[in-house]
């Protein structure tokens, strides 16, 4: 489980290629390493990943084909900096909302709009996910818990605004036009309209079924 909250923006140290696999290491800060163990999870990104590898600092992860395929993970390069975030304690606060670390999709980034003290990042979605975001909801994108202040349901769009903080704590800022982000979508907004879809379905089919 995830808060959210963004820890720290690191850069992948190395990155090894196989068939169907990606493997990369990450040198974790002191006060992320209290307590680490060898299977334990980090959100790199806003994905779960399992620690492999400890060595001192360095820490390493295994990415699969599946996660390859459905996050921008396949895009890591040496240097590439990544949001981070270990996973949250039973005691900690929950400052953004609860997070699993699975990645619904990816979404490219289509406008950046900067004013001062504010920039406004517009990303493409897809129908079969975008219908679960709403103005104002929560949506975790590359990890980070953020309010959305627009959605397009027509033109299958999303936005949301970054205040400073945010930027110098994350990887926002280093984004441009194309680049891939990883969404998790508030998993209770996915049950209810999920719900509802299905009672409507099972309504028609009642429906269509008595006239016949």
């Amino acid at each position: 489980m995830y808060t959210g909250i963004v820890q720290a923006m690191l850069p992948v140290r190395t990155t090894q290629k196989q068939p169907g696999l990606l493997t990369f290491s990450i040198d974790l800060p002191p006060a992320m390493q209290a307590d680490l163990t060898l299977g334990a999870s980090i959100a790199i990104n806003g994905c779960c990943f399992t620690v492999t590898t400890i060595d001192a600092a360095n820490v390493q992860f295994d990415a699969i084909e599946e996660t390859l395929e459905i996050t921008n993970i396949k895009h890591l390069v040496p240097g590439t900096e990544v949001n981070v975030e270990r996973s949250a304690k039973a005691d900690a606060e929950v400052g953004g909302h609860i997070l699993s670390g699975h990645i619904m999709a990816s979404a490219k980034v289509t406008s950046l709009q900067q004013k001062e003290n504010n920039l406004r990042i517009t990303f493409q979605g897809e129908p079969r996910w975008l219908k679960y975001v709403f103005d104002k909801g929560f949506l975790a994108v590359n990890g980070c818990s953020l309010t959305v202040a627009e959605v397009n349901q027509v033109k299958t769009e999303f936005s949301i605004n970054l205040i400073p903080e945010t930027l110098k704590r994350t990887n926002f800022s280093r984004l441009r036009i194309g680049d891939e982000v990883n969404i998790e979508i508030e998993q209770q907004n996915q049950v209810i309209v999920d719900t509802v879809e299905r009672i409507m379905e099972q309504r028609y089919a009642d429906a269509t079924n008595s006239t016949d």
